[in-house]
Formats: C-alpha cells, sequence, structure tokens
C-alpha cells in the first residue's frame, strides 16, 4: 500500500496524471471537431475512426514520455538529470492545469455544439424533407432480357405519373430518380439526402409470355427499414389494374389522401390494348436517349401505338413533343422543318381534343404553340392549363417557366425552376435553364453554379458550356471563356462561343472564320448569328439575322429575353420594339414597367 502511495505520489510530482488528462482531453476534443467537419467534405468518418485509434496507440507512449522527461527552463531533460532543487514541475503542474481547463472547455462547447447541431439536423430534415415525399427508382428488369428494360422503365415512370396525381405527395421526376439505376454502391440513405426525399419505392419486374410480376416495396429513407411490400403476379391484360393497386398502396401507406377514389392510370390506352400501351413504352424508352437516331424509333413506336388504338392521347401528346425536341436540337436539314412542324401540330391538337384533361396533352400543344407557331402568349394560357392539371409535373411546369422567361419574366421563371429542381434535382437540362435565366437577369455567381451543375451531370450535352462562356465572357475572363469554348460539343453552339471569344481576344481572323462556318447553319439556326452581332455591337447585322431567323421560323427567335447579349444590344434601336410587337412579345418598356402579360398587338402565326 506504501509502495502504491509513494508510486501515486511521484505520478502527481512528475505531472504524470496531469499529462494523461491533457491528452484524453485533446484527443476527445480533436475527434470531436473531426467528426463534425469531415462530413462537410464527404464520407471521411474513417479519419475520425483511425485518429481515435491512433490516439489510443499513443497515450502509453505519451505517459512514458511524461515520467522520464520534464521541460526546464533550459529545455527538455531527463528527469533523473534535475536536481531536486532545480525542479519545476510544480510551475508546469499549474501550466498543465491551465491548459486542462482549456481543452476540456473547448470539449463541452464542442460536445454542446454537436448536440445542438444533430437535433436541428434531425428538425431540419424533417423540415425540408416532408414526411410525404417518394422517389419511385427505376424497377429492375428480371426477366434475363435486356430488349425488356423499356418494360420496366415505363412500368416505373408510370407509377412516378400515378403517384403525382395526389397532390399532398412530392414526388420526384423520372430523370432525377433514374439516375440511380444500378447504384447499388449508394445506400438509401444518401439517395434520399440527394433527392431529397424521405421514402423511396423499389422494386423488380419479371415479364414472361403473358404474364408479369411484380415485386414493389416501400422503404424509409432515413435507416432502409422496409414500410410495406407487396408482390403482384398478374395476366399482362391486368398491368394497368397492378400499377393503380401499387400507387394506391404507396399513397395509403404514406397516409395520403386519396379522397376516397382510385388512382388513375394515365398511359393506359382507352382500348385497353396491350401491345399500344407496350409500343408506348418502347417509344418512350428511345425518346428518352435524346439523339437523332433514336428519335426515329421512337416516332416509328408511337405511330404504332396510334395505329393500334386510334384514340390513344397520350401517344399523340409525346409523339408531339418528340418532333417539337427534334425541331429545337436535332435539325439538320431546312427542308425537314416545316413538314415536322406541320405534324408536331396536327398530333398536338388531336391529344388535346381526345383529352383535354391531360397535363401532358396541353404541354405538348403549349410547346407547339411556343416554338413552332411562335405564339408565346397563348403557349402561356395553354401550359397554365397543363399545370394546374398537373403541378406536381416538372416537364410542363419546366415548358411553362421557360415561357414566361421569353416574355421578359425572368424572376418569375426561376422561381418557377427552383420548384422543378426541387421535384428534379438531378435533371442536367433543368439546370441548365436555370442558369440560362440567371445569366439573362445578369447574376453571374448563380448562372456560373447552375452551369456547372448541369455540365457536371452530362458532360456531353450541346449547349451547356456556350452559355458558361458568356458568363466568362460578362466577367471579362478571357482565358477561361476560350478553354470553355474549345471544350463544347462540335455543333452551331461551339462556333458561337468561340467567335465572341476570339472577337474579346481582338483575333477577328479567328472570329470571322467561325462566323462563316456559322452562316453554313444559317436556315437551320440564324438566331445563332444574332447573338454574335448583338455581342459584337453590330445592330444592323443583328436585325438582318433577327428577319432571317423569323422568315426561316427559328424556334429561337421568340427566346430574346434569355439571350445574355441580344436585349442590351438591340432594346435601344428604334426597330426593336416594332419587331417584338409582331412576334407577340412585349416591349423593353412593357418588360422593365412590369406589363408583360398586358396585350400586344400581332403574333407571329
Amino acid at each position: 500500500m506504501n509502495a502504491m502511495g509513494s508510486l501515486f505520489s511521484e505520478l502527481r510530482r512528475r505531472n504524470v496524471l496531469r499529462a494523461g488528462v491533457l491528452y484524453i482531453g485533446a484527443a476527445w476534443a480533436l475527434a470531436q471537431g473531426l467528426a463534425q467537419l469531415l462530413p462537410l467534405f464527404g464520407d471521411y468518418a474513417w479519419i475520425a475512426r483511425w485518429f481515435v485509434l491512433a490516439a489510443a496507440v499513443g497515450f502509453p507512449f505519451w505517459i512514458a514520455f511524461a515520467w522520464f522527461y520534464e521541460f526546464t527552463p533550459q529545455g527538455l531533460k531527463r528527469e533523473s538529470e534535475i536536481a531536486a532543487d532545480a525542479s519545476i514541475t510544480r510551475g508546469t503542474g499549474r501550466t498543465l492545469d491551465r491548459a486542462i481547463i482549456a481543452v476540456l472547455a473547448i470539449a463541452v462547447v464542442l460536445l454542446v455544439t454537436n448536440i445542438f447541431v444533430s437535433r436541428k439536423d434531425a428538425g431540419g430534415a424533417a423540415s425540408s424533407t416532408p414526411v410525404k415525399s417518394i422517389a419511385v427508382l427505376p424497377l429492375l428488369n428480371e426477366s434475363g432480357d435486356a430488349s425488356q428494360d423499356y418494360f420496366s422503365d415505363g412500368l416505373s415512370e408510370e407509377l412516378i405519373s400515378a403517384l403525382g396525381q395526389v397532390h399532398e405527395l412530392k414526388v420526384i421526376g423520372r430523370n432525377s430518380s433514374f439516375q440511380f439505376r444500378g447504384r447499388e454502391q449508394d445506400d438509401t440513405a444518401r439517395i434520399g439526402a440527394k433527392l431529397g426525399v424521405a421514402t423511396l419505392l423499389e422494386g423488380t419486374v419479371r415479364k414472361q409470355g403473358d404474364t408479369v410480376r411484380i415485386v414493389a416495396s416501400l422503404v424509409n429513407a432515413a435507416d432502409g427499414s422496409q414500410l410495406w411490400s407487396q408482390t403482384y403476379e398478374r395476366q399482362l391484360k391486368d398491368v394497368f389494374a397492378v400499377q393503380s393497386e401499387i400507387a394506391t398502396a404507396v399513397a395509403n401507406a404514406l397516409e395520403a389522401a386519396l379522397l376516397g377514389r382510385t388512382i388513375e392510370i394515365t398511359d393506359k390506352p382507352p382500348s385497353g390494348n396491350i401491345a399500344a400501351y407496350d409500343a408506348l413504352l418502347q417509344g418512350r424508352y428511345y425518346a428518352e436517349r435524346r439523339n437523332r437516331t433514336d428519335y426515329f424509333k421512337a416516332v416509328a413506336y408511337y405511330q404504332q401505338a396510334i395505329t393500334l388504338d386510334p384514340d390513344y392521347a397520350l401517344a399523340y401528346a409525346r409523339l408531339a413533343i418528340a418532333e417539337q425536341w427534334f425541331l429545337d436540337w436535332a435539325l439538320e436539314d431546312f427542308a425537314e422543318r416545316a413538314p415536322t412542324q406541320a405534324l408536331a401540330r396536327e398530333h398536338a391538337r388531336k391529344a388535346v381534343a381526345l383529352r383535354p384533361d391531360l397535363a401532358v396533352a396541353q404541354g405538348a400543344l403549349g410547346v407547339v404553340q411556343a416554338w413552332s407557331d411562335l405564339d408565346v402568349r397563348t403557349a402561356a394560357a395553354t401550359l397554365a392549363t397543363a399545370v394546374s392539371l398537373d403541378p406536381n409535373n416538372a416537364e410542363t411546369l419546366y415548358q411553362l417557366s421557360d415561357v414566361t422567361a421569353s416574355q421578359g419574366r425572368l424572376d418569375e421563371a426561376v422561381a418557377m425552376m427552383r420548384k422543378v429542381l426541387a421535384l428534379e434535382p438531378l435533371n442536367a437540362s433543368f439546370h441548365f435553364y436555370t442558369g440560362q435565366f440567371l445569366l439573362a437577369r445578369g447574376k453571374l455567381d448563380e448562372a456560373e453554379a447552375q452551369l456547372k451543375r448541369a455540365i457536371e451531370l452530362q458532360p456531353a450535352a450541346s449547349g451547356y458550356r456556350s452559355y458558361l462562356v458568356a458568363v466568362y465572357i460578362k466577367r471579362g475572363q478571357p482565358e477561361q471563356a476560350l478553354a470553355t469554348a474549345l471544350a463544347e460539343v462540335p455543333g452551331y453552339n461551339r462556333r458561337t462561343a468561340l467567335a465572341e471569344v476570339y472577337a474579346m481576344r481582338g483575333e477577328q481572323a479567328k472570329a470571322d472564320a467561325q462566323v462563316r462556318g456559322m452562316i453554313r447553319y444559317a436556315d437551320v439556326s440564324p438566331i445563332n448569328l444574332v447573338q454574335y452581332y448583338a455581342y459584337r455591337g453590330d445592330v444592323d447585322q443583328a436585325f438582318k439575322w433577327l428577319e432571317q431567323s423569323l422568315k426561316v421560323r427559328d424556334p429561337g427567335v421568340t427566346t430574346l429575353y434569355e439571350d445574355p447579349f441580344i436585349p442590351a444590344a438591340l432594346d435601344s434601336d428604334a426597330r426593336f420594339a416594332p419587331f417584338c410587337l409582331k412576334l407577340g412579345l412585349p416591349t423593353p418598356a412593357q418588360v422593365a414597367a412590369g406589363r408583360t402579360g398586358s396585350p400586344v398587338a400581332g403574333t407571329a402565326r
């Protein structure tokens, strides 16, 4: 006992106990700091774990160091080499006491902060992530035949559409949900956080002959626990009933009000013809690939669906939307424009005639009115109807936002796009359009962030970088502008961006070479030449190509207020206001006065 007492006294005299407390307190404080800071930079919790292990291993070495060594005015010395009357361990002890108090105070503050932040985050998650929110992950095709992917994708899309009818639910759109196809490394919590939802619907589809087997599960995103699960094995002819059952069961599981009705399946052909439904799903599958080759495949399948069921409104609407997409993004020959516009117009009108209560049909008519008929004012009214029919439909809300921006109401358009991004947080094109509207509004930092996000999500997309180039031009950053323009996808958007950058750098010969290349596309996209000459300040050339844009029915002619250079260069010219009136757009004075919704004379029809 005396020996133990003597050892304890010696540990106190040499400040070993104080050193141990200081070590533990400092390690605790650092571990808490790491645990709070590392999640801000990604999944680096392993660093905190390794730090704790290393601290535990280092503790005995620190105790040994405190036993054998002492700090003196002459530096670090072995304790055995210091005379008793020369030791300053008592003074060192007081210093260590103050250090211990400081470290423990920091540790306590970090602990309290961590508890407070955790509770706040838990409450914030409850408030920022609605309990009644869901993402439908792409159902896995278990048929063993990759060519059947279109069918499982189609069922997934229809479940998204069906659940979107329940206005009490926040339902993430297709493009964002489908980002997680086959991503097994993403756990439910991470997927839920990225999409901003509390629940996930996942499952499998097996289609064999005339039989379909669907397994659906509703999962709590936070912890991966299963809230509801059901297996359906039916004849293929009953697939619509199964979709409705699943959507209704999910909504009930989330305690959403269903107004005492079964959820309607909107992609069901009126005749119930399964072959027509199958053709629609295949058309949608190819249309979503967004390239010229697959566009023609999509059209063929949509036409097949219509042949099998001539009253299939959704097939007409999807066909019209595909045709308008082709006109806006895939047109290569001017001779294709007029006949494709006529078909898009015919199919959109037919869809609305068959189902005026179908939001997608009204949306199809709205985009045709805006970008083929060049009648933005009528399109705005049509698209407002589409949104009222299905407020949770990100596609129609985006379409209305685009038309709103074309009327010069950029702040309203951006506000709509914020709502769209809440429904489709991983949709590259929606980030792009948000960035475009912000750029036109002059909010360069916010525009840059949105455009970079669009490029990150879809690096091969055409046009995204050309608008980022405009950000750098407006900021006066020629090196960043050139590097970004050179990275743009080949085509007229790249030529436009390079022409503007070379002009900015004073390399006019190079700019002229790009302009000559742009003129070769003049029948397809003369609006790009308008933008270039507006940037250069050559107003006469800009108006020359503006008239050409209207003559060839370039859809871009109605997006003047969405452009980063055109309004500033042309709005003071006497010709600009009459041109806007001819298009049915508000004049710059009306935009400035906030009177963009007032009647204006004339349309371009």
